[in-house]
């Protein structure tokens, strides 16, 4: 049953029920601008170490087997062993078959690779999935542009 207000008291105005709902909203959105850029930060750290973790693998793949897998066998030879299968092959190099960076492309490996020093090609493409790009869309890489 409902109860009646008897003369004196007072219960909670519309009034007063927006402006709690309209803080909460403003807290929120707050919240929510402090929060996503972090989101972004964790997922570069991530596709870096992903990077990281997979030279290792490729190295020691390498190491093994006497050279690098092909562009064509791709890191899918680090998990599974190339048709035809090398004689030193003695995988899987990696813990599980994760080849798709934090936004969920796949890493892009070339080899032998366009860059000089390094054997290998081995990169995302960023939050925009996209070549190039600035801050969250830069490319992720495995190696270090010389600029002059």
């Amino acid at each position: 049953m409902l109860k009646q207000l008897k003369a004196g008291e007072s219960g909670v105005t519309l009034i007063e029920l927006l402006i709690v709902i309209v803080i909460l909203g403003l807290l929120a959105g707050v919240i929510a601008l402090n929060v996503m850029p972090q989101i972004d930060n964790a997922k570069v750290a991530t596709s870096r170490q992903d990077i990281e973790r997979l030279k290792m693998a490729l190295n020691l793949y390498s190491l093994q087997v006497g050279d690098y897998p092909t562009t064509e066998q791709g890191l899918e030879a680090l998990w599974n062993p190339p048709n035809p299968v090398p004689a030193n092959w003695n995988g899987p190099y990696v813990e599980k078959p994760k080849f798709e960076d934090s936004w969920g492309n796949e890493y892009i490996y070339q080899y032998p690779g366009n860059h000089a020093g390094y054997n290998y090609d081995l990169y995302s493409l960023g939050k925009d999935g996209k070549q190039g790009g600035d801050g969250y869309n830069a490319d992720i890489t495995n190696w270090i542009e010389e600029t002059q």
